[in-house]
């Protein structure tokens, strides 16, 4: 449902340099390939106590690390596929109400009233998901101190995240996430949020079992083997449907899956089908590589708006080139 990643750096002149850094990154950029534009008078980072800028922010890091952590950076990163639910102008409240959330409620479960010092600065950024890219995937990174107030101390102590078998911060983080995730998109989208969730699952299921069947043609590999694929469909979101194809692939561990690669995204779920279908059955009258030409053959027929294919007719928001 949402991803939320802990790392810290510790207070040493090179870590003190490298967080100057990726405060800078943070605040102008949103992504590696994405720059910012700032507009005057519109804060890029939200202030709850750690400043407002990479300057204040560094400082305070500073000013409130301990004898081990400089700062430690938390990203929150919501579920592409559960944000598409919900409608886009209500997107940045939702990721910027969760983040608020998440760290309250965090430390209100670890016992500390008080609360801690935090940070944050909203992106935006499309997936990278090989099956499914260019969804939009807002999400926040904050920044926390080394120290937190401790009104049992009376003084600041040492913020640490624990993973013994007694206390697991990093789990407690995680519950705290998902509990939260799930309360904002029964708000935010509906109570039906999970049987829309589940359907949309289950339909990408049965449009892969296109699978079982006789691959429609192969892929000739620079290393000369003949590799299968399929035509087909894979529904992006309850509203867009890409048109690609089924091949299997290797994952960094070296298992093989059948994954989907879209040709092209924001169509009609029932136009994709059937163009996939049109253009496969045109793959048996060539000899050639078969994967390169029904690619270049979707999108030759999208630009044609092809007219043995019933309306409703695409809406294509993105193509995508495969390097093969």
């Amino acid at each position: 449902m949402c991803v939320s990643n802990l790392r810290y750096k510790r207070p040493t002149a090179d870590e003190g340099k490298r967080m100057k850094q990726l405060l800078g990154y943070l605040t102008y950029r949103d992504s590696r390939d994405k720059g910012v534009k700032l507009v005057a008078g519109q804060e890029r980072w939200v202030d709850h106590g750690m400043g407002g800028s990479v300057a204040e922010i560094a400082q305070r890091c500073d000013d409130l690390r301990s004898q081990h952590v400089l700062t430690f950076s938390l990203v929150i990163n919501p579920n592409p596929q559960l944000i598409a639910m919900i409608p886009h102008e209500h997107r940045e409240q939702f990721v910027r109400e969760l983040t608020e959330n998440v760290v309250d409620g965090f430390f209100e479960a670890r016992g500390l009233d008080t609360g801690c010092e935090y940070a944050y600065v909203l992106h935006h950024r499309e997936s990278d998901d090989p099956q499914a890219p260019g969804l939009h995937n807002p999400h926040t990174h904050v920044v926390l101190p080394g120290t937190v107030w401790s009104e049992e101390h009376d003084e600041r102590i040492n913020l640490y995240f624990s993973q013994s078998r007694k206390v697991d911060h990093i789990e407690m983080l995680h519950d705290v996430t998902e509990q939260h995730m799930a309360e904002m998109l029964d708000r935010y989208v509906g109570l039906d949020w999970e049987r829309r969730y589940d359907a949309l699952e289950n339909l990408r299921e049965e449009q892969k079992q296109i699978t079982v069947a006789k691959p429609h043609s192969y892929h000739i590999s620079e290393d000369g083997l003949q590799i299968p694929f399929w035509g087909g469909v894979r529904q992006m979101d309850e509203e867009n449907c890409a048109v690609g194809y089924y091949m299997p692939f290797v994952d960094d561990e070296g298992e093989v899956s059948v994954q989907f690669r879209p040709v092209a995204v924001g169509l009609d779920r029932h136009y994709a089908t059937q163009l996939s279908a049109v253009v496969a059955e045109r793959l048996h009258q060539y000899p050639d590589d078969h994967l390169r030409l029904y690619q270049e053959t979707i999108r030759i027929l999208l630009d044609e708006e092809y007219e043995d294919i019933q309306p409703p007719q695409p809406t294509v928001e993105r193509s995508f080139d495969i390097d093969l």
